[in-house]
């Protein structure tokens, strides 16, 4: 159960908890490949195979473990993986790179995202923590928060507490004043556990949770949780 009293900020996940990130990435996808199409036509059919995509992620994974933490690097390095094994030109990773990433941040919010965020942020400082490579400037809701971090810019990603204690610290409090919302049970709601943060469990899909801890409240949308914030009843 909550401890509504403790509760000084909020810590708050990206994708999947304010909009669903595969259509995004899927958009995103294939106007990389159409984008490469014309330019290295050889590297656009190796990066649309899954197999060979999945592939190549695996050989840098194994290669750069210092990179597995940061979704852009790991996008831009298989695209120059791809553009030099099919002998095209390298210098075309970069701003292939941004294509992909500028569709990327053209997501679609779920319906209850924005008015919770208007709501949380009227209340509270509310701290992005993702281990995405999203910006909420250029989502557009950059506004909302008071800051954002993000795994490929800090250096770790959840659930390594340090990254929620830093979210606490960006946002001037204790880690246990701290309520992180998100959607992953390990990544945001063991993770928040252990950085001795209460948690909120979304669990849109309404799955069954699988581990011996749980999270202090599970709610299917956002509107439910907020409804619970004003009335002051979290049981």
């Amino acid at each position: 159960m909550l401890d509504l009293r403790k509760i000084r900020a909020i810590g708050l996940d990206l994708d999947d908890t304010l909009w669903p990130i595969w259509p995004t990435i899927e958009r995103a996808e294939v106007q990389l490949q159409q984008w490469l199409q014309s330019r290295a036509p050889a590297a656009a059919q190796a990066i649309a195979d899954t197999r060979q995509r999945l592939q190549l992620r695996a050989e840098l994974a194994q290669a750069r473990p210092d990179l597995v933490h940061d979704m852009s690097a790991m996008r831009r390095e298989i695209i120059r993986m791809a553009l030099a094994r099919c002998e095209e030109d390298t210098t075309l990773a970069e701003p292939a790179f941004e294509v992909f990433f500028e569709h990327r941040m053209r997501v679609d919010l779920f319906d209850d995202a924005l008015p919770a965020l208007r709501y949380l942020a009227g209340r509270f400082p509310v701290v992005a923590i993702s281990n995405g490579n999203a910006d909420v400037g250029r989502v557009g809701i950059g506004a909302h928060f008071a800051a954002s971090l993000s795994a490929h810019l800090f250096g770790v990603a959840k659930p390594d507490v340090r990254i929620f204690h830093a979210a606490a610290a960006a946002a001037g409090v204790d880690p246990g004043a701290v309520l992180h919302i998100g959607d992953d049970p390990e990544l945001d709601v063991l993770g928040g556990l252990d950085a001795g943060m209460q948690t909120v469990w979304l669990n849109r899909a309404g799955k069954d949770w699988q581990h011996l801890r749980h999270p202090h409240l599970a709610v299917t949308d956002l509107q439910q949780l907020c409804s619970m914030l004003e009335t002051g009843s979290a049981d």
